[in-house]
């Protein structure tokens, strides 16, 4: 069937068409029949999916064609003279004219002529562009991307005008054809790194594609148990620009409002664009805000929860810490209830209209709360930590990365209210060996820590000014490391 051949005839190359695109079934199908040059022709699309304006102009010139204009060589002189259309190709293959069709671009067939003309005159429904909801600055460009790739693309070329950045173009998924684009910049971006992901995506073997870039994740990097993220996800064009200069490879797949951003380590989770926004000063004490809110969000509960198991231990001017007055329930029990109610109040919240979502917040945080305190479930101090916990979890810029720390603290406050202190060192232990046995794309997700490198750490945690800074972070093994263009090494001499 892939190797059926556009035939002469129009009428049998129309009788497959309807056989495979239910043109008779389906009423968004359109077949329009006309006549090119004396020839019976007909023009093959998806209602909604063409520009109506260009495509009357182009019917309209198709039916002012004259035979003479036409013959000899058909195809030749439609392509060269009768189509003044910036994208217009040939195909002599159905399957071809079918894939094409289903992605917006209208077929011309014409009888006798054993080729297909395509048209891209193609307009997918746009969303506005708009700041994304996850990546909001105070200062800073306020366009996000959307779900159609090609102007995602644009975004990204508006920004960055190097004539070395590439975006190769490839269908996956079997039924979906998906489109899919992979960015990055040839003179920087290692060449191997860009060979082994194209690798991976040529070798996806799916149906369909039906959420897009989070999918693709999947099947790039299989399934795992780790719930550690390996690949960034980004709204934000000058975000995605940032990572493309520092040697990273980007992919954006059409229906998806996002770009995902590989190879990344967790450190890159901890970024955030306001960084950039503000003096560096600001920026340094903004990020080093956002790391203590993450250890928070991480150990609060679980090293609030052994002390308080070994209050005798502690020193008098610690001895404020622990629970003021007797709980029916562990203390440990107690916040894996509270880690749950929280996840189960962030889900409603998701789900809830936007006129009710105050109330239902009031009703949660502070109803429920002060209830639980009453009757003796909870006691004030769990709920306080859990609040502040709760708090410092939403600092965390990336959502895929915050959910992770989320799970493992699970894990530390259960070893925790079980065997004490030999449980919180274990339970931490376990988190870092995972990390550090976690890779992206092959490389280390610990760098530049595990394995160390002095100057790349730095650089994560303060902000430094952009003209000191002139090169490129060694991570991603780019090819011309200095940020000025003039391919020299840069300060780390890698």
């Amino acid at each position: 069937m892939g190797d059926l051949q556009v035939h002469k005839e129009l009428d049998k190359n129309l009788e497959y068409l309807n056989k495979r695109l239910g043109i008779d079934v389906s009423f968004d199908v359109l077949v329009r029949e006309i006549k090119v040059g004396g020839k019976d022709a007909a023009l093959v699309f998806l209602d909604g999916l063409i520009k109506d304006k260009e495509t009357q102009t182009l019917m309209i010139h198709l039916l002012s064609i004259e035979r003479a204009d036409i013959n000899p060589n058909t195809v030749k002189k439609l392509m060269e003279e009768q189509l003044p259309y910036f994208d217009v190709s040939v195909l002599g293959n159905l399957e071809e004219v079918i894939e094409s069709v289903l992605s917006g671009p209208l077929a011309l067939l014409v009888n006798g002529m054993d080729k297909a003309v395509i048209l891209d005159v193609r307009q997918y429904p746009v969303r506005g562009i708009q700041e994304p909801d996850l990546e909001r600055v105070t200062r800073g460009a306020r366009d996000g991307f959307v779900e159609t790739g090609l102007l995602n693309v644009n975004l990204i070329r508006r920004r960055l005008r190097d004539p070395g950045l590439r975006f190769e173009a490839m269908k996956i998924g079997k039924r979906s054809k998906t489109d899919v684009f992979v960015g990055y910049i040839n003179d920087i971006a290692d060449p191997a790194l860009v060979l082994e992901l194209k690798r991976r995506l040529e070798a996806v073997n799916a149906s369909a594609l039906p959420m897009g870039t989070k999918n693709l994740e999947e099947y790039i990097f299989g399934t795992k148990i780790n719930p550690f993220p390996v690949a960034r996800f980004t709204e934000r064009p000058d975000v995605a620009v940032a990572h493309l200069l520092e040697g990273n490879i980007i992919v954006i797949t059409d229906t998806t409002p996002t770009a995902m951003i590989v190879p990344v380590t967790a450190w890159h989770f901890t970024q955030d664009a306001e960084d950039y926004f503000n003096n560096p000063v600001v920026g340094t004490y903004i990020r080093w805000l956002r790391f203590g809110a993450m250890v928070m969000a991480f150990l609060l509960t679980p090293v609030w929860l052994v002390l308080a198991q070994n209050k005798e231990s502690l020193p008098q001017s610690l001895q404020f810490i622990g629970p003021r007055g007797a709980a029916s329930v562990p203390l440990f029990l107690q916040f894996l209830l509270l880690e749950v109610a929280v996840d189960i109040t962030r889900m409603a919240f998701i789900h809830t209209p936007n006129a009710v979502s105050t109330s239902l917040g009031l009703v949660a945080a502070i109803l429920l709360g002060d209830f639980a305190v009453k009757v003796g479930l909870f006691i004030p101090e769990t709920i306080l930590y859990q609040a502040i916990t709760a708090i410092a979890y939403f600092a965390i810029p990336n959502y895929e990365f915050g959910m992770a720390p989320r799970l493992f603290r699970l894990l530390i406050l259960t070893l925790t209210g079980l065997f004490s202190f030999w449980g919180l060192g274990v339970g931490i232990a376990i988190t870092i060996l995972v990390m550090g046995f976690t890779k992206s794309l092959g490389l280390p997700y610990l760098w530049p820590l595990i394995p160390f490198h002095g100057p790349s750490l730095l650089r994560l945690l303060f902000r430094y000014p952009i003209p000191i800074v002139v090169s490129r972070p060694p991570f991603t093994r780019p090819v011309d490391s200095d940020v000025r263009g003039t391919g020299g090494q840069g300060e780390s001499g890698e």
